[in-house]
């Protein structure tokens, strides 16, 4: 996805809330410096990640830190632990349980901070996640991934937020379900609130899945430029991507690489406007030849 204008705004309001997180103080230098930023790279000839990660790289920097949602995320997994068996519940009861596993982990796409139209902390989620539930899919195609589920085919799948790989694992275990062999790959360094090696690790994610891996990088979403020869060999060869969250979509809508599954909340009207959709939508979408 290219960056565009709505995007700057966006990419400040980040900064300073993740300022606040650190050090107060030091707002008006994280403005200057994504101001500077900005004014040098913000082009709509380039990829929305490329910039946002040059800026979020500049924030840790002022603010001497790599990870100031340390705290968040554990509150994040926090509350999503509360409300697995209430998730679990969910998904046993239905009468699909991968299409009732796929609600889920997108409800738990919610968990976004410091942008316009996102959660105010993460305990909202536990005000939200029925009504996330009940909303269903807005974009339903969870027949067409079906159809790539098959015994034996290779998935990868690209995680996001804390908390929300919580409910990610009642995905992958309906997944693992149907006999594939699961990749799931992390961010390689702390950015923003996304899950790293060390999260998955802690929550034993790696019992449901094949192997974990991670994309070998800060970036946010994906940088193309720093995954490991292993990764890219993958991307190429499998049957089928999955892509949870809008960075990952930012990133991977830049390729040719197909099939993907994109599973996502529409938390920005970019992401909203690439898709052709509109705001607060659950989406569960594949990008597949001759789709």
């Amino acid at each position: 996805m290219k960056i565009t204008s709505h995007c700057v705004p966006c990419l400040l309001r980040r900064a300073v809330f993740e300022a606040c997180l650190v050090d107060e103080s030091k707002v008006d230098e994280v403005i200057r410096e994504g101001c500077r930023i900005l004014a040098d790279d913000f082009s709509q000839t380039k990829c929305s990640i490329e910039v946002s990660t040059k800026v979020h790289a500049k924030i840790l920097e002022v603010l001497g830190t790599n990870d100031p949602y340390v705290d968040i995320k554990n509150r994040c997994n926090t509350v999503a632990q509360k409300l697995l068996p209430k998730a679990e519940q969910f998904v046993d009861q239905a009468e699909d349980k991968l299409h009732a596993a796929v609600v889920c982990a997108i409800a738990g796409n919610v968990l976004d901070f410091g942008i316009e139209g996102s959660a105010e902390n993460p305990e909202v989620l536990e005000q939200m996640f029925n009504e996330l539930c009940q909303e269903g899919l807005h974009v339903d195609e969870v027949e067409l991934i079906r159809v790539f589920l098959k015994p034996e085919a290779k998935i990868l799948f690209f995680t996001d937020n804390c908390g929300e790989i919580i409910f990610d694992k009642l995905l992958l275990r309906e997944i693992k379900k149907l006999g594939v062999h699961i990749t799931l790959v992390v961010k390689g360094e702390p950015i923003l609130n996304d899950a790293t090696m060390e999260d998955v690790e802690a929550l034993e994610m790696g019992a449901e899945v094949d192997e974990v891996i991670t994309t070998n990088a800060f970036a946010v979403g994906l940088d193309f430029d720093k995954i490991t020869p292993e990764l890219k060999e993958k991307i190429e060869s499998v049957d089928i991507i999955i892509s949870k969250g809008m960075g990952n979509f930012e990133a991977f809508s830049e390729t040719d690489y197909k099939p993907i599954a994109y599973l996502l909340r529409t938390k920005c009207p970019p992401v909203a406007n690439a898709l052709g959709l509109e705001l607060n939508m659950n989406v569960a979408k594949l990008v597949a030849k001759g789709l």
